[in-house]
């Protein structure tokens, strides 16, 4: 059993979030549900939940700083943020500090509930939108792009447009038939973008794919 703390300062949307988790799985249970960042951080400490779905924006203090307090005391737990928005500073803090995650709120419960699952299990949970943001604001081709990223990842400039899109979405724990699906493509075209991405990138596994992505996010 996957035990979940919920923190959202919002009632209707984490109720809802609980019943729809509850619902839908049952090998996920909601332990407690707290309104701001410090019931969060003593909250963590009581209960010691194996996840966190932590809200970005807080009454108190943010959900990204509560996440570097809950990390600190307990580094083992793994919190993946919700947010509305897929706001840059708080995604690469968030991420930085030791988040596992970041997720927007539009997400389905079954997307959620997979997510959770992947992420007891080792895989970082990003968004596509948001894998898809990061990863163009650092290879855009613009003169804004970071010389130092620039230099130590230039395997992902080897890439096509649509071979990027697909690389986000492994990152994000989807299967080929779930990016067959997202972006409207066959699945076997899928599959031949995937081993030429594998193929480029001198990998053999989606593993490896998550190794990289990690290098840009944490970079």
């Amino acid at each position: 059993m996957i035990r979940l703390l919920l923190v959202d300062d919002q009632p209707l949307f984490v109720e809802s979030l609980k019943m729809s988790i509850e619902g839908y799985a049952d090998d996920l249970t909601v332990i407690g549900i707290a309104k701001d960042g410090a019931a969060a951080v003593r909250m963590a400490a009581e209960l010691k939940p194996d996840v966190i779905l932590m809200d970005v924006h807080l009454p108190d203090f943010s959900g990204v700083q509560a996440t570097e307090q809950i990390l600190s005391q307990d580094p083992t737990i793994r919190i993946v943020m919700l947010s509305t928005y897929d706001e840059d500073e708080y995604v690469k803090d968030a991420l930085r500090l030791g988040a596992s995650g970041y997720l927007l709120k539009d997400i389905s419960p079954t997307e959620l509930i997979a997510a959770i699952r992947a992420l007891h299990t080792g895989l970082v949970q990003i968004s596509p939108k948001i894998a898809a943001k990061l990863i163009n604001a650092m290879y855009d081709g613009t003169s804004e792009r970071i010389p130092e990223v620039s230099a130590n990842f230039e395997w992902f400039d080897t890439l096509t447009a649509r071979e990027k899109e697909i690389f986000g979405l492994i990152v994000t724990g989807l299967d080929n038939n779930q990016i067959a699906d997202r972006l409207q493509l066959a699945e076997q075209t899928v599959r031949n973008n995937i081993s030429t991405i594998y193929s480029k990138l001198e990998v053999k596994d989606r593993f490896e794919i998550i190794q990289l992505a990690n290098k840009i996010r944490y970079h």
